[in-house]
Parts: structure tokens; sequence; C-alpha cells
């Protein structure tokens, strides 16, 4: 049964939290993104390079839509996966928590600069981190259920966070 949908911009965490938060429920994971490299064989930068972001939306949305009717636990998406109108609606529909991982400039920056592996922010990583949030964030905030910060936390302390938050906690 799912219980938790993590979504966010890039470098906010959900895979790690996504993780931690799995483990604290005791329950399964899956990253979407990994789920993309897994059906396609190739890196989502590789993706981007040969087929540019339009095929790779179809590619995610087609992965997320089909994880979101799973038995997945715990799912972390794409930061961009919400931006289509079918995943949005099927994220609605959804019995689970739909966490919005926020994060800071300064924080993010540090795990997002001279990485190869996030396409979108790997030019000019504040400036194009920026425009992202600027884009996505009302889309990410009328989604969410629960919003919690991330800054200067470890994964597993964001988890136990949110198990509380979400009447989980563990005695």
């Amino acid at each position: 049964m799912l219980r938790a949908i993590l979504i966010g911009p890039p470098g906010s965490g959900k895979s790690s939290v996504g993780k931690a938060l799995s483990r604290e429920l005791s329950t399964s994971f899956e990253d979407t993104d990994e789920l993309i490299v897994e059906k396609t064989g190739r890196s989502i930068p590789e993706i981007f390079a040969e087929d540019g972001e339009t095929k790779f939306r179809a590619i995610e949305k087609e992965v997320v839509l089909l994880a979101l009717r799973s038995n997945i636990g715990v799912i972390s998406l794409g930061g961009g996966a919400v931006i289509d109108l079918d995943v949005q609606e099927a994220i609605r529909k959804s019995a689970a928590q739909v966490i919005l991982l926020q994060i800071g400039l300064g924080n993010v920056l540090a795990r997002i600069s001279n990485k190869t592996d996030r396409p979108l922010v790997a030019q000019d990583p504040e400036r194009q981190w920026k425009d992202l949030l600027a884009a996505r964030a009302p889309i990410y905030e009328s989604l969410a259920t629960i919003v919690i910060a991330t800054d200067n936390k470890k994964p597993y302390e964001v988890a136990r966070e949110l198990m509380s938050r979400m009447g989980l906690a563990r005695e």
C-alpha cells in the first residue's frame, strides 16, 4: 500500500529521505528516476542528450503513473514529474501522504553543483535551480499534504520527523 510520495526540487533529498522513511515504515521504496534508468538501460543525462527532454518526460510519465498504481510503500518522484497534469491528478487521487521536501539555496548548491547527473541544472546550477523552483513551487505546494525542510538535517532525522507528523511516531 502506497504510504508516502516524496516531491520537491532537485537536490532536496527525495531519494535519501525516501529510503530512510521506508526503513522507518518497514515498507518498500522506489525512486522513479532509478526506475527510468532500469526501464531504458540508459542514464537520465543520456536520455536527455540523445532524445531530449520531451521524450524523457514521456518515459517519466509512464513510469510514474505505473509506480503510483503499484504496492510500493514510499515513492520518490523526480523533481519535474509533477509538471505533467496526469501525474498531478494521480497524485491527488492517491491516499498517500504527499511530502514536499524543501531546501534552501545555500544547502542545495553544495549538493547539485559540479554534478553531471542533473541535466536541467548542469550549466548554471544556481540560476537554473532558482528558475525550476519558481516554475514548480506552486505545483509542489498544491499537491503537498506535508511540507518539511531538509536543510542541515540527516535523512533519518527528516524521516523520524515525518513519522511524527504522519502520526506514526515510534515509542
